[in-house]
Protein backbone atom coordinates (compact mmCIF):
# COMPACT_ATOMS: atom_id res chain seq x y z
CA UNK A 1 0.00 0.00 0.00
CA UNK A 2 1.19 3.43 -0.38
CA UNK A 3 0.91 5.97 1.42
CA UNK A 4 1.18 9.86 1.10
CA UNK A 5 2.39 11.65 4.34
CA UNK A 6 2.26 15.51 4.56
CA UNK A 7 3.27 17.26 7.60
CA UNK A 8 6.95 16.35 8.57
CA UNK A 9 7.39 17.85 11.87
CA UNK A 10 8.58 16.17 15.09
CA UNK A 11 5.73 13.85 15.08
CA UNK A 12 4.90 13.42 11.79
CA UNK A 13 8.99 12.92 10.44
CA UNK A 14 9.03 10.33 13.00
CA UNK A 15 5.88 8.22 12.08
CA UNK A 16 6.49 8.42 7.93
CA UNK A 17 10.16 7.07 9.01
CA UNK A 18 8.55 4.34 10.53
CA UNK A 19 6.28 3.26 7.47
CA UNK A 20 9.75 3.81 5.61
CA UNK A 21 10.97 1.29 7.87
CA UNK A 22 8.58 -0.87 7.79
CA UNK A 23 8.71 -1.42 3.73
CA UNK A 24 5.37 1.03 3.07
CA UNK A 25 5.37 2.84 -0.25
CA UNK A 26 5.64 6.52 1.58
CA UNK A 27 5.76 9.62 -0.22
CA UNK A 28 6.51 12.67 1.48
CA UNK A 29 6.15 16.35 1.53
CA UNK A 30 6.70 19.59 3.80
CA UNK A 31 7.09 23.39 3.50
CA UNK A 32 10.89 22.31 4.52
CA UNK A 33 12.36 20.26 2.27
CA UNK A 34 15.29 19.42 4.26
CA UNK A 35 13.01 17.82 6.72
CA UNK A 36 12.25 15.04 4.34
CA UNK A 37 16.22 14.43 3.15
CA UNK A 38 16.39 11.59 5.89
CA UNK A 39 13.44 10.13 4.73
CA UNK A 40 14.37 10.42 1.17
CA UNK A 41 17.47 9.19 1.81
CA UNK A 42 15.86 5.71 3.85
CA UNK A 43 13.88 5.14 0.69
CA UNK A 44 10.88 7.70 0.87
CA UNK A 45 9.79 9.37 -2.22
CA UNK A 46 9.38 13.44 -2.28
CA UNK A 47 6.73 15.02 -4.28
CA UNK A 48 6.21 18.98 -4.73
CA UNK A 49 3.64 19.61 -2.64
CA UNK A 50 0.36 18.39 -0.71
CA UNK A 51 -1.81 17.63 -4.02
CA UNK A 52 1.00 15.98 -5.93
CA UNK A 53 1.75 13.44 -2.86
CA UNK A 54 -2.45 12.96 -2.91
CA UNK A 55 -2.03 12.15 -6.42
CA UNK A 56 0.39 9.53 -6.27
CA UNK A 57 -0.55 7.66 -3.10
CA UNK A 58 -3.22 5.11 -2.24
CA UNK A 59 -3.76 6.90 0.91
CA UNK A 60 -2.58 10.29 2.50
CA UNK A 61 -1.31 10.84 6.15
CA UNK A 62 -1.38 14.42 7.22
CA UNK A 63 -0.27 15.73 10.52
CA UNK A 64 0.10 19.82 10.69
CA UNK A 65 -0.06 22.00 13.66
CA UNK A 66 -3.65 23.84 13.59
CA UNK A 67 -6.91 23.30 12.35
CA UNK A 68 -6.44 26.11 10.35
CA UNK A 69 -3.81 24.66 8.17
CA UNK A 70 -5.55 21.21 8.39
CA UNK A 71 -8.30 22.76 6.31
CA UNK A 72 -5.54 24.36 3.33
CA UNK A 73 -4.12 20.93 3.28
CA UNK A 74 -7.46 19.08 2.62
CA UNK A 75 -8.37 21.65 0.27
CA UNK A 76 -4.83 20.46 -2.05
CA UNK A 77 -5.76 17.03 -1.58
CA UNK A 78 -8.95 16.12 -1.54
CA UNK A 79 -9.12 17.10 -5.17
CA UNK A 80 -6.19 15.22 -5.91
CA UNK A 81 -6.94 12.23 -3.53
CA UNK A 82 -8.64 8.69 -5.49
CA UNK A 83 -12.12 8.27 -5.14
CA UNK A 84 -12.36 5.59 -2.26
CA UNK A 85 -9.27 6.71 -0.66
CA UNK A 86 -8.58 6.89 2.89
CA UNK A 87 -7.47 10.76 4.52
CA UNK A 88 -5.72 9.52 7.73
CA UNK A 89 -5.32 12.50 10.10
CA UNK A 90 -3.08 12.79 12.83
CA UNK A 91 -3.23 16.35 14.21
CA UNK A 92 -5.00 16.93 17.70
CA UNK A 93 -8.18 18.53 16.80
CA UNK A 94 -11.30 19.50 18.21
CA UNK A 95 -14.35 17.38 17.87
CA UNK A 96 -16.90 19.59 15.82
CA UNK A 97 -13.55 20.21 13.59
CA UNK A 98 -12.81 16.11 12.97
CA UNK A 99 -17.12 15.92 11.77
CA UNK A 100 -16.58 19.02 9.60
CA UNK A 101 -13.29 18.00 7.90
CA UNK A 102 -14.93 14.71 7.41
CA UNK A 103 -18.15 15.92 5.65
CA UNK A 104 -15.27 17.90 3.41
CA UNK A 105 -13.66 15.06 2.64
CA UNK A 106 -16.72 13.21 1.62
CA UNK A 107 -17.77 15.40 -0.49
CA UNK A 108 -14.48 14.66 -2.53
CA UNK A 109 -15.53 11.19 -2.27
CA UNK A 110 -12.80 10.16 0.13
CA UNK A 111 -13.17 8.69 3.62
CA UNK A 112 -11.33 10.33 6.63
CA UNK A 113 -9.82 8.05 9.85
CA UNK A 114 -9.20 10.24 12.88
CA UNK A 115 -5.78 9.35 14.29
CA UNK A 116 -4.11 11.23 16.94
CA UNK A 117 -1.03 9.37 18.98
CA UNK A 118 0.35 9.61 22.81
CA UNK A 119 3.36 9.03 24.58
CA UNK A 120 5.55 11.68 23.45
CA UNK A 121 7.62 11.77 20.09
CA UNK A 122 11.28 9.65 21.38
CA UNK A 123 8.30 6.62 21.46
CA UNK A 124 7.17 7.91 17.96
CA UNK A 125 10.69 7.63 16.64
CA UNK A 126 10.58 3.99 17.96
CA UNK A 127 7.56 2.94 16.36
CA UNK A 128 6.07 2.98 19.68
CA UNK A 129 3.58 5.13 20.76
CA UNK A 130 0.00 4.83 21.54
CA UNK A 131 -2.36 5.31 18.48
CA UNK A 132 -6.22 5.94 19.18
CA UNK A 133 -7.95 5.99 16.14
CA UNK A 134 -11.64 7.54 15.57
CA UNK A 135 -13.58 6.02 12.64
CA UNK A 136 -15.29 3.34 10.65
CA UNK A 137 -13.90 -0.03 11.83
CA UNK A 138 -13.36 -1.21 8.50
CA UNK A 139 -10.87 1.37 7.68
CA UNK A 140 -8.83 0.74 11.00
CA UNK A 141 -8.23 -2.95 9.79
CA UNK A 142 -7.64 -1.68 6.66
CA UNK A 143 -4.99 0.69 7.61
CA UNK A 144 -3.89 -1.62 10.60
CA UNK A 145 -0.46 -2.86 9.48
CA UNK A 146 0.42 0.93 8.75
CA UNK A 147 -1.19 1.96 12.35
CA UNK A 148 1.08 -0.97 13.69
CA UNK A 149 4.43 -0.36 12.04
CA UNK A 150 4.32 3.49 13.88
CA UNK A 151 2.58 2.27 17.03
CA UNK A 152 3.09 -0.27 19.95
CA UNK A 153 -0.38 0.15 21.54
CA UNK A 154 -3.96 0.57 19.31
CA UNK A 155 -7.49 1.49 20.81
CA UNK A 156 -10.03 1.93 18.52
CA UNK A 157 -12.20 4.86 20.20
CA UNK A 158 -15.59 4.77 18.28
CA UNK A 159 -16.85 6.63 15.18
CA UNK A 160 -15.02 9.96 14.71
CA UNK A 161 -15.04 12.91 17.10
CA UNK A 162 -14.30 9.89 19.71
CA UNK A 163 -10.48 9.93 19.48
CA UNK A 164 -10.80 14.17 19.73
CA UNK A 165 -12.42 14.09 23.07
CA UNK A 166 -9.58 11.26 24.30
CA UNK A 167 -6.99 13.16 23.05
CA UNK A 168 -7.62 15.99 24.96
CA UNK A 169 -7.78 14.55 27.68
CA UNK A 170 -4.20 12.58 27.65
CA UNK A 171 -2.97 15.83 26.99
CA UNK A 172 -4.78 17.50 29.52
CA UNK A 173 -3.50 15.02 32.30
CA UNK A 174 0.01 15.07 30.71
CA UNK A 175 0.01 19.60 31.40
CA UNK A 176 -1.26 19.01 34.94
CA UNK A 177 0.79 16.46 35.52
CA UNK A 178 4.11 18.24 34.53
CA UNK A 179 2.91 21.19 36.55
CA UNK A 180 3.08 19.08 39.78
CA UNK A 181 6.19 17.42 38.81
CA UNK A 182 7.79 20.71 38.69
CA UNK A 183 6.08 22.07 42.30
CA UNK A 184 7.18 18.36 43.59
CA UNK A 185 10.66 18.51 42.28
CA UNK A 186 11.25 21.98 43.83
CA UNK A 187 9.70 21.13 47.84
CA UNK A 188 12.33 18.25 47.02
CA UNK A 189 15.40 20.93 46.33
CA UNK A 190 13.78 23.68 48.88
CA UNK A 191 13.95 20.69 51.34
CA UNK A 192 17.70 20.21 51.03
CA UNK A 193 17.49 16.85 49.04
CA UNK A 194 19.33 15.65 46.61
CA UNK A 195 17.80 15.98 43.78
CA UNK A 196 18.51 12.85 41.38
CA UNK A 197 17.78 10.55 44.43
CA UNK A 198 14.93 12.41 44.92
CA UNK A 199 13.61 11.94 41.47
CA UNK A 200 14.27 8.10 41.52
CA UNK A 201 12.66 7.86 44.85
CA UNK A 202 9.47 9.82 43.16
CA UNK A 203 9.28 7.32 40.28
CA UNK A 204 9.50 4.25 42.31
CA UNK A 205 6.27 5.41 44.56
CA UNK A 206 2.48 5.55 43.80
CA UNK A 207 3.22 9.58 43.17
CA UNK A 208 4.98 8.73 40.55
CA UNK A 209 3.50 9.69 36.50
CA UNK A 210 4.61 8.74 33.10
CA UNK A 211 5.51 12.45 32.94
CA UNK A 212 7.69 12.67 36.01
CA UNK A 213 9.88 9.75 34.37
CA UNK A 214 10.34 11.08 30.87
CA UNK A 215 9.98 15.22 31.24
CA UNK A 216 10.83 15.27 34.70
CA UNK A 217 14.29 14.43 33.77
CA UNK A 218 14.66 16.64 31.08
CA UNK A 219 13.64 19.49 33.70
CA UNK A 220 16.80 18.35 35.84
CA UNK A 221 18.89 18.00 32.68
CA UNK A 222 17.86 21.61 31.47
CA UNK A 223 17.37 21.12 28.43
CA UNK A 224 13.35 20.89 28.52
CA UNK A 225 13.55 19.64 25.12
CA UNK A 226 10.69 17.18 24.85
CA UNK A 227 9.80 18.73 21.22
CA UNK A 228 6.81 20.01 21.92
CA UNK A 229 6.09 23.88 22.38
CA UNK A 230 4.28 26.04 24.55
CA UNK A 231 1.62 26.85 22.20
CA UNK A 232 0.85 23.35 21.19
CA UNK A 233 0.34 23.00 24.84
CA UNK A 234 -2.25 26.10 25.20
CA UNK A 235 -4.03 24.65 22.27
CA UNK A 236 -4.94 21.61 23.70
CA UNK A 237 -5.89 22.78 27.06
CA UNK A 238 -7.97 25.20 25.24
CA UNK A 239 -10.30 21.99 23.28
CA UNK A 240 -10.30 20.82 26.82
CA UNK A 241 -11.86 23.76 28.44
CA UNK A 242 -14.06 24.04 25.32
CA UNK A 243 -14.79 19.99 26.32
CA UNK A 244 -15.35 20.85 30.02
CA UNK A 245 -18.13 23.86 28.93
CA UNK A 246 -19.71 21.61 26.73
CA UNK A 247 -20.14 18.78 28.64
CA UNK A 248 -20.90 20.62 32.18
CA UNK A 249 -17.97 19.50 33.38
CA UNK A 250 -15.89 22.13 35.42
CA UNK A 251 -11.83 22.07 35.12
CA UNK A 252 -10.34 23.52 38.18
CA UNK A 253 -6.75 21.77 37.31
CA UNK A 254 -6.74 22.10 33.81
CA UNK A 255 -7.82 25.61 34.50
CA UNK A 256 -4.63 26.52 36.99
CA UNK A 257 -2.66 24.58 34.36
CA UNK A 258 -3.63 26.89 31.44
CA UNK A 259 -2.91 30.19 32.96
CA UNK A 260 0.47 28.74 34.13
CA UNK A 261 1.28 28.15 30.54
CA UNK A 262 -0.21 31.36 29.43
CA UNK A 263 2.26 32.82 31.92
CA UNK A 264 5.30 30.62 30.60
CA UNK A 265 3.92 31.85 27.20
CA UNK A 266 4.59 35.40 28.39
CA UNK A 267 8.10 35.04 29.90
CA UNK A 268 9.80 32.97 27.35
CA UNK A 269 7.60 32.92 23.91
CA UNK A 270 5.08 30.41 22.37
CA UNK A 271 7.98 28.14 20.76
CA UNK A 272 9.71 27.29 23.69
CA UNK A 273 9.59 23.67 25.52
CA UNK A 274 6.22 22.88 27.10
CA UNK A 275 8.33 21.40 30.01
CA UNK A 276 9.53 24.88 31.16
CA UNK A 277 6.67 25.65 33.14
CA UNK A 278 8.70 24.42 35.72
CA UNK A 279 11.24 27.10 34.43
CA UNK A 280 8.41 29.97 35.90
CA UNK A 281 8.93 28.31 39.55
CA UNK A 282 12.75 28.44 39.13
CA UNK A 283 12.95 31.91 38.53
CA UNK A 284 10.29 33.08 40.56
CA UNK A 285 12.55 31.74 43.71
CA UNK A 286 15.80 31.96 42.19
CA UNK A 287 16.67 28.06 42.84
CA UNK A 288 17.05 25.98 39.80
CA UNK A 289 15.97 22.14 39.64
CA UNK A 290 19.37 20.72 38.20
CA UNK A 291 21.19 17.57 38.67
CA UNK A 292 23.76 15.16 36.86
CA UNK A 293 23.30 11.90 35.40
CA UNK A 294 19.71 12.94 33.54
CA UNK A 295 19.06 13.31 29.51
CA UNK A 296 19.14 16.43 27.55
CA UNK A 297 16.63 14.32 24.88
CA UNK A 298 14.38 11.33 25.55
CA UNK A 299 15.50 7.87 22.92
Amino acid sequence: MHYGYVGLGNLGAACAGCLVRAGFDVTVTDLDRARAEPLVAAGAKWADGAAAVAGAADHVITCLPSPAVTARVLDEIGPAMRKGATWIEMSTLGRDEVLHFASVAAGHGIRMLELPVTGGVHLAARGEITMLPGGDADLVELHRPALEAMGKRIFHMGPLGSSAIIKVITNMLAFIHLKACAEALMLARRGGLDLGQAWHAIAASSGTSFVHETEGALILNGSYDIAFSIDLALKDLGFAMQFGKEFGVPLELAALTQQTYVAARAAYGGEAQSPMIAKLLEDLLGTDLRAPGFPARLE
